[in-house]
């Protein structure tokens, strides 16, 4: 084949693609790849076409599409294309989010080039004050985890936040979304909240905080925080639960995602008073929790039947995953403490939110914490990113 480019640019209008591709069809040449878009109004084309049977000299071929240009009101460039053959690609998409400003897309090209990593396609959409950008990057030839775990670095030292997924995870339908609870659906630990009703926040605070950060066994700190509960009435549940507040964006998110046909599961090692008003609220189509013991009226200080920690967490999800007909691959969950670590790694996309480093170094991803709606965009739920960049 004898490959030539052609570069198509102007104001958008109806007949572009047809003017031009007409202009080569009478001269026989085949179109080999084509790629088109629009932004903010600006038509933006570019072809690869075989000349190898062209019926009439280049010159001539580029002077007919110029001219063809200038009728319908666009610039035509050509010039000679020689196809390099290159090895096998490691595809990966970035999306990268915060909040809009100047110097993003310089910031985080820069840490691409520092890698030597190859940007082959790039796009950007914002709501609201929040701004998306996505890279399908090829990582062929560096060591992945090093520069994966790199650019998470990097990208969150310019209060950025990042994931990273393989273009071939990044393609599938998403089916399947878990999340925590705690300091991820409401923007609270809500055992905190009860013991400090109970008079005793200082004490279980400091277990909640070693059993997150993966220092204590979460089963032992589970029961050791509720046993200090024992004698609270159950009105103060109540109370507790009309007060305590969602995680911004977390009602607009879930129902975005029941828009979009995914089944929604809330999974947690709080409880189920409170998963189960929440499942209603939201809508989740499952909620599960650890159920507190209480007799007349008030907390026995214990827990009735299973547990569920890290390793019951990722055995629900494979439970709803195998009930829903629904693979690994197409399986995302969301958390932010180490009783997440396992459910994350095991799922197809897994997202550290609001996180602690024991969850950020296995995560696909990491989101901030007034950033839950970005995953919208990382899942491409279009409602909740309408406005194009």
């Amino acid at each position: 084949m004898k490959l030539i480019a052609l570069s198509v640019y102007g104001m958008d209008k109806p007949g572009i693609v047809y003017g031009i591709s007409e202009v080569l069809a009478n001269n026989n040449v085949n179109i080999v790849d084509i790629e088109q878009t629009v932004l903010q109004g600006l038509f933006v084309m570019f072809i690869v076409g075989d000349i190898e049977k062209c019926s009439v000299s280049l010159d001539k071929l580029e002077e007919q599409l110029r001219e063809r240009g200038k009728k319908i009101g666009v610039e035509v460039h050509v010039a000679p294309f020689t196809r390099q053959e290159t090895p096998k690609k490691e595809l990966h998409v970035i999306t990268v989010l915060g909040k809009d400003r100047v110097g993003i897309v310089r910031d985080i090209t820069k840490i691409l080039y520092e890698h030597g990593i190859n940007i082959e396609k790039t796009s950007l959409t914002a709501r609201d004050n929040l701004i998306s950008i996505e890279f399908l990057i090829d990582l062929r030839g560096t060591n992945l985890e090093e520069v994966k775990k790199q650019l998470k670095e990097e990208v969150e030292s310019f209060g950025l936040d990042i994931v990273i997924q393989p273009y071939s995870v990044f393609k599938r339908d998403k089916r399947l979304i878990v999340f925590d609870m705690d300091s991820t659906i409401v923007d609270a630990e809500i055992i905190d909240e009860i013991a400090r009703a109970a008079g005793v926040g200082e004490e279980v605070k400091k277990i909640t905080q070693m059993a997150m950060n993966g220092e204590m066994n979460f089963d032992e700190a589970l029961r050791e925080r509720v046993k200090l509960l024992k004698g609270l009435p159950v009105k103060v549940l109540e109370k507790i639960y009309n007060e305590i507040k969602l995680t911004p964006g977390a009602k607009e998110l879930i129902h975005s995602l029941k828009e979009a046909g995914y089944k929604t599961a809330l999974i947690s090692g709080g409880f189920t008073y409170f998963t189960d008003k929440i499942k209603k609220e939201l809508g989740f189509d499952y909620a599960f929790g650890n159920e507190l013991e209480i007799e007349d009226g008030k907390l026995t200080g214990r827990i009735k039947g299973r547990i569920i920690n890290a390793e019951e967490k990722a055995r629900i999800i494979e439970e709803l995953a195998r009930k829903e007909g629904i693979s690994k691959e197409n399986v995302v969950a969301v958390g932010d403490g180490a009783n997440d670590r396992i459910m994350l790694k095991n799922a197809g996309l897994g997202i550290a939110f609001n996180a602690k480093e024991a969850l950020k170094e296995i995560a696909d991803g990491m989101l901030s914490k007034d950033n839950l709606i970005g995953l919208a965009s990382v899942l491409k739920l279009q409602a909740e990113f309408k406005r194009r960049i």
